[in-house]
């Protein structure tokens, strides 16, 4: 019985190539369940965000190729989306495409005495992340090391400038 992780990776190396020719970009390839049951999900995204003819281009030529290339030796359902607005950050790269969004960390240990730290994401770095957090009316800077960083996601913003505290788990 294959894994789903060896099969998502197979999945990524087709996937990849076709997502990146359509000018997009391959965020993640996530496999699940067993057998006629297999769930292959593959999330893709652009600066601006994709819309459904995005997700109807990449669905019908990663469909044609994995028919093709037959990584997969059962029948699977193939699902190709955008990977949401409050996804937990995978790479640096989703750090990146969020400088100068609101985001919230959530911490491996204690900042100042919070679990997580949330504030208009300035500048990603090679050690860490910066962040421009008001705390007690006061405006400061927070630099976050990579180690330090246990989880981070956007925070859905409503309106100008005004940042909700609801989060989905």
């Amino acid at each position: 019985m294959e894994h789903p992780q060896q099969i998502a990776e197979r999945v990524r190396a087709i996937a990849a190539p076709i997502v990146w020719a359509l000018g997009l970009e391959l965020v993640e390839v996530a496999s699940s369940g067993q057998g006629a049951r297999t769930l292959v999900r593959v999330f893709i995204d652009k600066p601006g965000g994709i819309g459904l003819n995005d997700c109807e281009q990449v669905h019908l030529s990663l469909g044609t190729a994995l028919d093709v290339e037959d990584p997969i030796p059962h029948t699977y359902t193939l699902e190709v989306s955008s990977p949401g607005l409050d996804r937990p950050f995978k790479r640096r790269e989703d750090y990146r495409r969020s400088v100068g969004k609101q985001v919230c960390v959530k911490l491996r240990q204690p900042h100042e005495g919070q679990w997580r730290v949330v504030g208009r994401l300035v500048e990603v770095e090679e050690p860490g992340v910066m962040l421009a957090v008001t705390q007690s009316r006061q405006d400061q800077t927070v630099r976050l090391d990579w180690g330090a960083i246990a989880e981070a996601r956007l925070e859905v913003e409503f309106g100008a400038g005004h940042a909700t505290n609801v989060r989905s788990r």
